[in-house]
């Protein structure tokens, strides 16, 4: 980096400011240019608002595919992009999330439509971490991104809850097509899932976090279907209760990290013959436990 480079980014770091998005979640970065790289302290210091806040937002950036991917690397190992999907990056762990089409053909994943709230690659056995999404464009209205606090979703279960679902497994799914109409039925030959604990330590605070969502989770092992039905239905009621949730309404140039280990996100509609454009990277986490 040259030294005008360096002056700015020194300026940047001198400017930073951290202040909540929220009451339920969420912190927003201030004063720092994510295209030019940060020192280790200033590293540490949104790493720590990271952990405090589980997301964190940069508004006003301009990132080419090269400057995201060195940001994210920060955090840790990159994870690959796990199922097949049109619009892959340059690098391969860089997706684009898009519903615009180029000649006929998709040049996005995941185009259209509402989500259900979910924590990414829940249903592999080291699911990622943390996602890092870019907004490229963006609809006029609707595409927003809900965030939801499973720190506090679990800190609030009744008590006989926790004790009755303390060391329990429940199992993780990648079948959108089915989420939430055909919870507890036989999981498809060939389709990615994986049973993690319901309740999950976060590696890095030692806190827990309830690991239950309305997309993915098909059962909890070991209980019977009506049991866990009724238990997974009151779990994601509560885990999308309002006091627990921030709603983004996206601007080109903002940049969103997010801590799957203890958020849920999920995805309002939006009129699908507007443009919808954003950059997705994700990092590698452990085994929950």
């Amino acid at each position: 980096m040259n030294a005008l480079a360096l002056n700015a980014a020194a300026a940047d770091a001198a400017n930073m400011q951290i202040r909540p998005v929220s009451a339920a979640i969420g912190a927003e970065v201030i004063g720092v240019d994510l295209s030019q790289p940060l020192s280790d302290a200033d590293f540490k210091r949104i790493e720590a608002a990271w952990y405090e806040g589980l997301i964190l937002l940069f508004r006003g950036q301009q990132l080419d595919e090269a400057q995201q991917v060195a940001f994210c690397q920060r955090f840790g190992t990159l994870a690959g992009v796990l199922n097949k999907h049109t619009g892959g990056g340059k690098h391969p762990s860089v997706m684009y999330i898009s519903n615009i089409r180029e000649n006929g053909q998709l040049i996005g994943a995941l185009p259209d439509g509402e989500m259900y709230f979910h924590s990414d690659q829940c249903y592999v056995e080291q699911p990622a971490m943390a996602t890092m999404l870019y907004a490229m464009e963006i609809p006029k209205a609707g595409g927003d991104t809900l965030f939801a606090n499973m720190y506090k979703a679990y800190d609030t279960l009744p008590a006989d809850l926790k004790t009755r679902l303390a060391g329990l497994t429940a199992e993780n799914v990648y079948d959108y097509d089915a989420a939430g109409t055909t919870r507890g039925s036989k999981i498809k030959e060939g389709v990615k899932h994986f049973a993690h604990p319901v309740f999950r330590t976060h590696p890095g605070t030692g806190r827990k976090a309830l690991y239950a969502n309305r997309l993915m989770t098909d059962h909890i092992v070991g209980m019977p279907l009506e049991e866990s039905n009724d238990i997974l239905n009151f779990l994601f009621d509560h885990a999308e209760k309002s006091e627990f949730v921030y709603t983004h309404q996206w601007t080109v140039g903002d940049l969103i990290l997010w801590d799957n280990r203890c958020s849920l996100h999920a995805r309002s509609d939006f009129d699908a013959s507007e443009r919808r454009k954003l950059r997705r990277i994700t990092v590698l986490g452990e085994k929950p436990y």
